[in-house]
């Protein structure tokens, strides 16, 4: 009997050595971590300026021939940064697959086992070996579930249920799961209730201190796009002070944790220039590039006129470029042959209102940002899922989305420079037509267009077919050059971040692919998960990103 224990365990400890590589690093020199200046990111001494990419699903490949494959075509393009969860929370323990940590009854229990964190271990080991640095999200704002209804006796759920565990982004656990395992109502009380927060700095604990020591890790970001609302209801109690406040708590408890590394927020990049601060900045002189060489130029706040009058003049702009080329055309409605804008659209012109800059999103950014323990700020750009402002009557659809992400861009970076702390653009996308039926939003668990017709799916002009992506893609990394934009110049973005990254011929079988028990073990290959915005196959994208990445090394801040 003896013996047989021993020999079990010297298999298990066996098998997992050949599954993970070890997760012991020795200390290191702290140069050799990244670190935050006022304009950027520096490491061994250099400047770190940086094209990136989103990877969430990382972690959950079986092969770890895969994960190694992936992270060498990601560095043979010249991009620095990856940026994937950190986390994969279960109401219940799953047959197959990987999960992180299991949240129940209020109770949480970590995997350590080679389908738990050594799959993370491998992940952080490979990308080191790949020259690579990784982002580390430790939570997300989105967990939504499938819709059901009942019937008699029997329960038919609405969404779809033939999207594998961990194919969306938004499939990880997260926030409304503690919400809900608690036994809680309210989005929210993620943010405030103290059992929550207790099982989330435990969680959070485990991982810092696994990585401390490691220079893969670029940062600790807190949560990928926390705000107030989700899945759950809101409480009538949440506001922008709930959110800053939680992200300080929790900046200051990794700050207890680990030295070595910057704490980041996650933030979609709302912002509220009318909203009462938590940490209120003041004007300040700063030494960013400005007209003239060699002078300081003195950054001020982000204020809703000049979001008006950035709005204004683009419009202005398109305007006169519709005026010469004969296609003017104007906003609101005819009334005795002259267009006149309508009460609403005139309103939200003259106040730069829009849920992006009026705080119901629970989320300043600008606040967060000026924590003392957050080293960087971020905001996102996903024009298929969010509103940046107004549309412009003379632009078609895909143009109105990329010129409203580019003075969003110009707009994130200024509410940053105020500051005098880096940001960076941690995700954007468009959706093609070609990834349309793929396309799952954030707060959804199933793609809304996939039962369209391919040839009706085609032809649906509002979203980008494959060369307005690249447009858009292009010019999203060329707005953040040094020689380009002077707002965005002011600030400079010191990283931005394709989302998402794509991979083809990945081993799959029924434990990834397919989680219904009737369908045979698989050991297929095919591609990584999407949920709308994989450029797997895309060599025009990474051209792009190949591209941008070399020009962002290039001009370093």
């Amino acid at each position: 009997m003896h013996f047989l224990l021993y020999f079990w365990l010297l298999t298990s400890i066996s098998l997992c050595l050949a599954v993970t590589p070890s997760r012991t690093i020795a200390k290191r020199d702290p140069t050799s971590f990244v670190s935050s200046t006022s304009s950027g990111f520096s490491v061994n001494g250099s400047s770190l300026r940086y094209v990136g990419t989103n990877l969430y699903w990382l972690p959950t490949l079986e092969s770890n021939d895969d994960i190694w494959n992936v992270l060498a075509n990601i560095s043979s393009l010249g991009i620095k940064v990856v940026r994937l969860w950190a986390f994969n929370d279960v109401e219940t323990i799953p047959d197959t697959g990987t999960w992180f940590q299991l949240v129940q009854n209020g109770t949480t229990t970590i995997n350590d086992g080679p389908n738990g964190l050594q799959k993370l271990d491998t992940v952080i080991q490979m990308a080191e070996q790949q020259g690579l640095y990784v982002i580390l999200s430790l939570t997300n704002n989105w967990n939504p579930v499938p819709n059901t209804t009942t019937t008699g006796n029997s329960t038919q759920v609405l969404a779809s249920t033939n999207i594998p565990r961990n194919t969306l982004s938004n499939d990880f656990g997260g926030m409304d799961l503690y919400v809900r395992q608690f036994g809680l109502q309210y989005h929210d009380d993620f943010y405030t209730h103290a059992g929550i927060l207790t099982a989330f700095q435990n969680y959070t604990q485990q991982i810092v201190t696994r990585y401390a020591d490691s220079p893969a890790v670029f940062s600790w970001e807190l949560a990928n796009d926390a705000r107030c609302n989700s899945t759950q209801a809101t409480s009538p109690t949440c506001t922008t002070q709930t959110v800053t406040q939680w992200h300080a708590t929790m900046a200051s408890f990794i700050a207890t944790l680990d030295s070595n590394h910057i704490v980041s927020a996650g933030t979609s990049g709302y912002q509220c220039t009318d909203c009462q601060k938590l940490y209120p900045i003041t004007p300040t002189v700063t030494s960013t590039p400005s007209p003239a060489p060699g002078k300081k130029r003195k950054v001020t706040p982000l204020t809703n006129a000049q979001i008006v009058r950035k709005r204004a003049e683009s419009k202005r702009r398109s305007r006169a470029a519709a005026i010469r080329a004969g296609t003017l055309k104007e906003d609101g409605i005819r009334i005795r042959g002259r267009w006149v804008s309508t009460m609403a659209r005139r309103q939200e012109i003259s106040t730069g209102s829009s849920s992006t800059t009026d705080g119901s999103a629970g989320v300043d950014s600008q606040d967060i940002l000026n924590i003392p323990n957050i080293g960087f700020g971020s905001f996102q750009v996903f024009p298929d899922q969010e509103s940046y402002g107004t549309d412009d009557p003379n632009l078609d659809p895909v143009d109105n989305k990329i010129n409203s992400s580019l003075l969003w861009i110009q707009q994130s970076a200024q509410s940053a420079a105020a500051v005098g702390k880096p940001v960076v653009l941690t995700g954007f996308g468009l959706v093609t037509q070609d990834n349309l039926q793929s396309f799952v939003p954030f707060n959804m668990t199933y793609a809304p267009y996939a039962s369209m017709a391919t040839d009706v799916v085609n032809t649906t002009t509002s979203f980008a077919n494959s060369t307005q992506q690249e447009t858009g893609y292009s010019s999203f990394l060329e707005n953040n050059d040094t020689k380009s934009i002077a707002v965005a110049n002011s600030a400079g973005l010191a990283g931005v971040m394709q989302y998402q990254w794509g991979s083809t011929g990945i081993t799959q079988s029924s434990s990834t692919i397919q989680l219904d028990s009737s369908t045979s073990p698989s050991t297929d290959t095919g591609d990584t998960p999407n949920d709308g915005y994989s450029i797997a196959n895309n060599t025009a994208i990474q051209q792009i990103l190949m591209q941008g990445a070399q020009a962002m090394a290039a001009n370093p801040l």
